[in-house]
C-alpha cells in the first residue's frame, strides 16, 4: 500500500508582540491545504535546530516557505546591506541546515519566493538586494493586487523540470503568476539551471540538474493562481511518494 508522504514545511517566526506577547510561529493555510490537496501530509516544522536531522530523516519532502524578510547578505560574501533589507537570524540558520540535510539526501524540495532565494544561496549563488536599484525598468515585483490575482507572466524554459511538470497549462510558453519580492537571483548556484524568467530578465525559477526535484518558484504557487500552480505540487507529491 503506497502511504501518503510526510511533506515538512517551514514556519516563519516573529518576536514578542503584535498578534501575541510571546514570541510566536506562523504558515498561511493555503500552504497546507495545496500539499493536501496534491495528496501528501503538511508537517510544519518549529525552529529547533537539535532536532534538524530528525526533521529531515523523517520527511519525505521539503517546502521552504517565503516571509517578510531576506537573507544576510554576509551569508553571500557581501558587507553592504540595502536598507530595505530585514533578516531572521534563527529562521535562515535553521532552514539553511535543514535544506543542506535534505538535498543530501536527495528528498525533493520545492523554494517558494524567499525559499527558492535561500536554496540559491545555500547553494553558492548570490542575490540582488532590492530590484529596482539594480534593475532599470523593472516590473513591479511586489504587485499591489490580491495575491490571488496574476502579476505578470513568465517564459518557461524548454528541456526544463518546470516545463514537464506544467506543459500542459503553459500558452504560447508562458504562465501568469503572482508577485511579492523585492530580492531576486543574482548568480546562479553552480549546478543548477534557470527554468523561467519575467518579462524583465528577473529569473522566476531555478532548479538543480542532478537532483531528482530540487525545484524553486519565485512566485507563490500554493494561492493556485493558474493549473500550472496545482501541477508543481502535484510533481513535488509525486517523487515524495516513490
Amino acid at each position: 500500500m503506497t502511504h501518503k508522504p510526510l511533506i515538512a514545511i517551514t514556519l516563519d517566526a516573529e518576536a514578542s508582540g503584535g498578534y501575541s506577547k510571546m514570541p510566536w510561529y506562523a504558515l498561511r493555510q493555503n500552504y497546507c491545504d495545496a500539499i493536501l490537496a496534491a495528496g501528501g501530509i503538511p508537517f510544519p516544522v518549529p525552529h529547533h535546530l537539535e532536532l534538524v536531522e530528525e526533521y529531515a530523516r523523517l520527511a519525505d519532502g521539503f517546502v521552504f516557505t517565503g516571509g517578510a524578510f531576506d537573507i544576510d547578505p554576509v551569508l553571500y560574501g557581501v558587507d553592504q546591506r540595502h536598507e530595505s533589507v530585514t533578516t531572521k537570524h534563527q529562521r535562515t540558520t535553521f532552514e539553511w541546515r535543514l535544506l543542506q540535510l535534505a538535498h543530501a539526501q536527495g528528498k525533493p524540495l520545492l523554494g517558494i519566493c524567499g525559499g527558492m532565494q535561500l536554496m540559491n544561496v545555500v547553494m553558492g549563488g548570490t542575490l540582488i538586494q532590492h530590484i529596482p536599484d539594480e534593475i532599470s525598468n523593472c516590473l513591479p515585483h511586489e504587485q499591489v493586487n490580491c495575491r490571488t490575482e496574476p502579476g505578470h507572466d513568465i517564459e518557461i524554459y524548454e528541456d526544463t523540470l518546470l516545463h514537464r511538470l506544467i506543459k500542459s497549462e503553459m500558452v504560447h510558453g508562458k504562465i501568469p503568476v503572482n508577485s511579492a519580492h523585492h530580492q531576486a537571483i543574482k548568480s546562479l548556484a553552480i549546478g543548477f539551471r534557470i527554468n523561467s524568467v519575467a518579462p524583465d530578465g528577473i529569473v522566476e525559477g531555478i532548479e538543480n540538474l542532478k537532483h531528482p526535484f530540487c525545484l524553486g518558484v519565485q512566485w507563490h504557487p500554493e494561492y493556485h493562481v493558474s493549473e500550472a500552480d496545482r501541477k508543481i505540487f502535484a510533481g513535488l507529491i509525486q517523487v515524495a511518494t516513490r
